[in-house]
């Protein structure tokens, strides 16, 4: 399991461990360690290799310094572009640039950051190592610096950030700045240091950060706090997979029930009710607010139902799908909510919490399991804000809503945010640009719907499910099957085969 830290947890662990070490010995580590991932990175001998290397004018940039004399004496063609510090530079910056004089990489002769974007924009670099800016980083990337920024995103060949891309916020993974345009570095891999970083999983980091590698700068364990945060992993819910018994019946598995559908979308709840059908509950009912269908031509063994005449406490319940956002609606839910059953909440069941004090009231004080999967602009809604707030700081905002909420929430998007109760977060990897398409929300509240109906508790359910959903995503995109093009229901079937392989090498 990955702890993820922010980035006061890491000026605390880094000010431990320096307590205990020579000076300027961290940002030598990490200078090394910059410089064994880029040697991975180069593509053929290294004497041939042209390497392009940031060195901005703080702590950053040390370690980029760092770096370059190392690859300098490993025999690579390294260019530095050097921006000193306005002021007096920390001791081991000095040390560390003195170091990368001393060694056989060359200074480019800049006197204006116009003169480094043409240098960057000059040579066929086979590696571009960023240093420019770190984890200190507090205004936008604007400017000449912006140019230079956009310069290196232009260049075409693998780009290695050192800690974090400059201008990507290592807690938030928004772009630091980008509502006064902002810029970042769109590096293809990263090697970050001392603890991984929620920024670089979340948001813009995925975009930005590319490959992820983590160096602890060999820090003794005992320096590294207890993160609150951490990367979704298996490790986290497979103890909740269980194999199916031979004297197992469809009671066993539990019962879910899809309310939602009302007049012109029924398509919702019936892309939920298959997936909870497909990924192993019992039965499933598919309850319409509007007028139900006699039967589902496709998935026969659902059980369409009025959700006027349904009992609410009869089965685990998934929320929203379709339902509307009429006042007829809004009493289902409120009667849904009034029932003792586990429920998941999405889309306009979401959209009608948001528009009813009563109703998020009344959802704060059950007792049953909850997850809510609200996307970004649903989240905006439950917290009064805007969907550019809520991306701006996707942990903070999953954690408000759990907390008000009193529920586990999924803040869908890149990087999918799962928050408890306590204030526990963990971010999810699986998943791609296929789901971004209409219908893969319904998928996976059926998903969850499914986990809580087969007896998983709510956190593990919600961690499951999105894991789940992602790798699904993840599977179909390497036989082929997106991202462009790939549709909810295509979801489906690559479900059931990973909730059977989990079962498979997890269960018991």
């Amino acid at each position: 399991m990955t702890p993820l830290f922010t980035i006061a947890e890491i000026r605390a662990i880094e000010h431990a461990a320096a307590q205990r070490l020579p000076d300027g010995a961290l940002m030598q580590r990490a200078g090394q360690a910059g410089a064994n991932e880029a040697l991975d990175l180069l593509p053929f001998t290294i004497q041939r290799a042209q390497v392009l290397v940031l060195a901005g004018p703080g702590n950053n940039g040390g370690d980029a310094l760092e770096t370059a004399a190392h690859l300098g004496h490993a025999g690579a063609q390294v260019t530095v572009l050097h921006f000193a510090p306005p002021g007096t530079a920390a001791a081991e910056r000095v040390d560390a640039l003195q170091r990368a004089r001393n060694s056989p990489a060359r200074f480019a002769a800049i006197n204006s950051t116009a003169e480094a974007c043409t240098v960057a924009a000059g040579t066929e670099w086979n590696l571009v190592v960023d240093g420019l800016f770190g984890i200190g980083l507090a205004r936008p990337i604007t400017g000449d610096f912006a140019r230079l920024v956009t310069t290196v995103n232009a260049i075409g060949c693998p780009i290695l950030a050192l800690d974090v891309p400059s201008g990507l916020d290592a807690d938030t993974g928004a772009i630091v700045g980008a509502a006064v345009q902002g810029v970042s570095i769109r590096a293809t891999h990263t090697v970050t240091f001392i603890g991984d970083k929620p920024g670089l999983h979340t948001a813009e980091g995925r975009d930005h950060a590319g490959v992820i590698m983590v160096s602890n700068l060999e820090i003794g364990r005992e320096l590294f706090t207890a993160a609150r945060a951490r990367l979704n992993d298996v490790a986290l819910f497979a103890h909740c997979a269980r194999r199916r018994r031979h004297s197992s019946h469809k009671g066993s598995n539990g019962s879910v029930a899809v309310v939602g559908g009302a007049r012109g979308m029924a398509g919702a709840p019936i892309l939920a009710a298959r997936t909870a059908l497909n990924s192993g509950a019992g039965r499933v009912y598919a309850c319409f607010v509007g007028e139900p269908p006699a039967f589902d031509a496709a998935q026969p063994e659902l059980m369409c139902r009025s959700a006027q005449e349904f009992d609410f406490n009869s089965a685990v319940l998934v929320l929203g799908p379709g339902m509307g956002g009429s006042a007829a609606s809004a009493e289902m839910l409120a009667g849904a909510l009034h029932s003792q059953s586990p429920a998941v909440l999405d889309a306009d069941a979401l959209n009608l919490l948001a528009g009813s004090e009563a109703l998020r009231k009344q959802l704060a004080q059950r007792k049953a399991p909850c997850i809510l999967t609200p996307h970004p602009l649903e989240a905006a809604r439950l917290l009064g804000m805007t969907a550019a707030e809520i991306q701006a700081d996707r942990p903070k905002a999953a954690r408000a809503l759990a907390a008000r909420l009193a529920a586990t929430v999924v803040l869908k998007g890149s990087g999918t945010v799962i928050a408890a109760r306590n204030g526990e977060i963990a971010v999810n990897t699986t998943g791609n640009p296929a789901l971004a398409t209409a219908g893969t929300g319904d998928v996976l509240s059926g998903l969850c719907g499914s986990l809580l109906a087969q007896g998983w508790p709510e956190w593990e359910a919600a961690l499951a499910g999105v894991w789940l959903h992602g790798m699904a995503a993840d599977v179909l995109v390497t036989e082929g099957a997106g991202p462009i093009g790939l549709t909810a229901s295509e979801l489906i079937p690559a479900i059931r085969t990973a909730v059977n392989r989990l079962a498979a090498h997890h269960g018991t």
